[in-house]
């Protein structure tokens, strides 16, 4: 396994080697983190996507991408595989080091493996049940489990397939999406808090340096649905368990041109200020990164996004992104190196100024 985890001093040096402008750095919590990263959620459980994953983290990487992100449900663990290739080769060739990148992976979801030959409740009932790290009433109808014994056998294995010894930011992944058919919010409230406790103590066992939650609705949502979580409360409850320097310092939430919820619907409160999730999470000093910035590829057809700068369907949906006050940034799903060629142009121009880009949101929403 390789040792070590993102620091200032490699990430710094990462900015300053990357032939990009170090402007498309965001410096958080001590690290300079690229303001786009690579994720790598589609694709087939196959050999040829394999390759084509591994192959598109390097070349991300190698253009100046040092934020990358993955789950251990993604192609049911072969998408962390993929990431670990990558990785393990570009530090066996001395093209990086460990501590330049910034990794982030997702447990919650029950997963398979595509390289164990059985079904899927095959695999649960040999690696799960009868291992006793799942328990009947465990796993919720979304396949969600987020005990203490099946984040911990998850955490583990996503060391082993990233083939590295400490993985620097841990979400669980779509929480209150994936329990609140099933479980009450305050029963949801009292697992969060053992989930937070777990990430603490890998904390101080050097398995993970940060924790988050990877979501979908909960931050976006109206207050009144199930699903809605108040940042506040759970920075809070961070506190209370890990004290000022607790980990969770980063959430994951949809947000593009078409989900502007982020940007736009004042949903939290702070002070008894109504506020956006982004300015919620700038003020309680936690960094967001954005998921589905081209819904799949729907926002890139001729006509769906207004259009700005000269700029090309794929670089507008960035450049907006990424230049939004409170985003570190969004997350590129990218598999061919034709792909990354074209999306990673945008790392040749600095992302819009605060008052560049408030101009720009006055005129869409006029």
């Amino acid at each position: 396994m390789i040792s070590g985890f993102a620091s200032t001093e490699g990430t710094q040096k990462f900015a300053k080697n990357s032939g990009v402008d170090e402007g498309n750095f965001n410096k958080f919590q001590d690290l300079f983190l690229s303001n786009v990263g690579i994720g790598t959620y589609l694709g087939e459980p196959d050999a040829q996507t394999d390759q084509l994953v591994t192959d598109a983290v390097k070349k991300s990487i190698l253009m100046g991408i040092n934020v990358v992100d993955t789950a251990i449900n993604y192609r049911s663990q072969k998408a962390e595989r993929s990431v670990g290739k990558a990785i393990s080769e570009l530090v066996r060739d001395g093209k990086i080091t460990r501590d330049e990148l910034f990794i982030s992976s997702k447990n919650g979801y029950v997963t398979n493996d595509a390289d164990v030959q059985l079904g899927f409740w095959e695999y649960v009932k040999e690696e799960y049940s009868q291992k006793g790290v799942i328990q009947e009433g465990d796993v919720t109808s979304g396949y969600h489990c987020m005990t203490v014994p099946y984040l911990s056998d998850q955490l583990d294995r996503s060391l082993k397939n990233l083939n590295i010894d400490c993985i620097d930011l841990m979400y669980l992944h779509n929480g209150i999406e994936g329990q609140i058919k099933d479980v009450s919010k305050e029963k949801f409230l009292e697992n969060l808090k053992l989930v937070f406790e777990l990430y603490e103590e890998k904390r101080k066992k050097g398995k993970i340096k940060f924790y988050g939650m990877a979501t979908w609705e909960c931050f976006r949502v109206v207050k009144d649905n199930p699903q809605y979580l108040s940042l506040e409360d759970i920075v809070n409850m961070a506190k209370e368990i890990g004290g000022e320097n607790h980990g969770f310092r980063f959430i994951q939430l949809p947000y593009n041109m078409n989900y502007d919820q982020a940007l736009l619907a004042k949903n939290q409160t702070l002070e008894n200020e109504p506020v956006s999730i982004l300015e919620s999470a700038v003020r309680l000093g936690v960094g967001v990164f954005t998921s589905v910035p081209f819904m799949q590829g729907r926002l890139l057809q001729p006509g769906v996004m207004p259009e700005f700068n000269d700029l090309k369907p794929s670089l507008r949906a960035l450049q907006f992104i990424r230049s939004s006050p409170g985003v570190l940034a969004p997350l590129v799903g990218q598999k061919s190196t034709d792909h990354v060629s074209e999306n990673l142009e945008i790392m040749k121009i600095p992302s819009m100024s605060d008052d560049e880009f408030l101009a720009l949101v006055k005129k869409l929403t006029s």
